[in-house]
């Protein structure tokens, strides 16, 4: 078997493929390859855009570890391949709700949390920081339970599966509630002089600039006490669908044949960049539909550093003269205490460049990267990066404690492959 990522950029052959269906058929699993002396990695559903799900020994496929094993008042435990979209609508039945989530629902639990997935938002943090307790198989073949207050727990919920393999996750969790979310067209230039009311102001703010434009798609999210107002179905697979997939989708096909075009066609589409507004349950908020395949690197700086990099980052596109069709995206969270959270002990300010998949970039993510890495930043763990284990140790305060927990639990590397070899030394 060949595994390829969502974005055909990844593609690695493991010597054996299983599909465990419990936490038993994971521990045999771990003590198999530890037996034979073969790694083993779970994979989630490929939406990394970094090797980190491959391995050359044992690939456990989770789509049999699905579904909510326990719920009780604000906690809820669902199995590790459960995949987002399936959490939100399981939730959504029992009147439930995550404070705060990304916008692509595709991954599995485990997969989301270990590489850091994140949203956006004032208030709330990402996937890890809404973690309660973690449950997984070690290489030595048990069980453990990391819960708040041991330091397994704040390792682990960033882990990169380096630690061992997810089998559980418990949520904190809420009753469901609405959100307001407002689209609008703001100029890059009046965004720069006011990002500080922007953030303060507004629960979740998300917004993205078109290059070779000042234009930029601002989206607001802030809690709504209701009546809900949700699109129309017609309104929804307008935006959702047919302008955001199709259109763009066609946009870029033909910037990809004639790129001098696409200065062009980014100037038509921050002219057709129009307002409006809806209140419908959160995770329909939070959630987008993304056909378009892609390339991506993102990377998170300290909050207080983001105009800058998106001046330099915009000066740098018009300095090359590179043809960019996707929008840069900008997104905040609060600080993280988990070790390897992108934003672990700061406020952070997320820029995310995307180019389409059929026309790789590397200049362009090798020059933003360098404008990042100046401004101390800390590159998502399953996007296109090119940093190691001597510039990541700079970064992250807690990066010599993850390692040697990280020796500790799996002194063989029984759960390493040739990324965390990079990242990890």
């Amino acid at each position: 078997m060949v595994f390829t990522n969502w974005a055909k950029n990844q593609s690695g052959s493991p010597a054996e493929v299983r599909a465990p269906a419990s936490v038993a058929d994971v521990v045999r699993a771990v003590r198999d390859a530890a037996a034979a002396g073969r790694r083993v990695r779970m994979i989630g559903t490929g939406h990394s855009f970094t090797g980190v799900a491959l391995t050359d020994g044992i690939m456990l496929r989770p789509h049999a570890l699905t579904g909510i094993r326990s719920s009780a008042d604000d906690r809820v435990t669902v199995l590790a391949g459960t995949p987002l979209r399936v959490l939100n609508e399981l939730l959504d039945e029992r009147g439930l709700a995550l404070a705060n989530m990304g916008d692509i629902t595709e991954q599995t639990v485990a997969g989301a949390i270990q590489t850091g997935t994140h949203g956006t938002g004032r208030d709330s943090g990402g996937l890890a920081d809404q973690v309660a307790e973690l449950e997984l198989v070690l290489a030595d073949g048990s069980v453990a339970t990391a819960s708040p207050g041991d330091d397994l727990f704040d390792a682990a919920r960033v882990g990169l599966g380096a630690l061992g393999v997810l089998t559980a996750v418990t949520f904190r969790v809420e009753p469901a509630f609405l959100l307001h979310n407002r689209r609008r067209k703001l100029a890059l230039g009046e965004i720069l002089a006011s990002l500080d009311t922007l953030t303060s102001a507004n629960e979740h703010l998300d917004f993205f600039w078109l290059p070779h434009t000042d234009a930029c798609l601002v989206k607001t999210n802030n809690r709504h006490p209701g009546p809900a107002r949700p699109p129309s179905a017609v309104k929804r697979w307008l935006d959702n669908v047919f302008l955001e997939n199709t259109v763009f989708g066609a946009a870029c096909a033909v910037g990809a044949r004639f790129p001098e075009l696409i200065p062009r066609i980014n100037e038509v589409s921050a002219a057709a960049l129009g307002e409006s507004e809806s209140a419908d349950t959160s995770y329909k908020i939070f959630t987008a539909r993304r056909d378009v395949r892609f390339l991506e690197m993102e990377y998170a700086v300290p909050r207080e550093r983001l105009a800058q990099a998106l001046r330099e980052t915009r000066d740098l596109i018009d300095r090359m003269d590179w043809k960019i069709t996707f929008p840069v995206e900008v997104r905040v969270t609060p600080p993280s205490d988990a070790w390897l959270s992108t934003a672990y002990g700061r406020d952070s300010a997320y820029i995310a460049c995307h180019v389409y998949r059929p026309t790789p970039d590397p200049a362009y993510f090798e020059g933003v990267e360098e404008i990042m890495a100046r401004l101390d930043g800390r590159p998502h763990w399953g996007k296109l990066h090119t940093k190691d284990a001597a510039y990541l140790s700079k970064v992250y305060p807690r990066f010599g404690d993850f390692v040697a927990l990280r020796d500790r639990l799996d002194p063989r590397r029984l759960f390493t492959n040739d990324y965390l070899d990079l990242v990890l030394g």
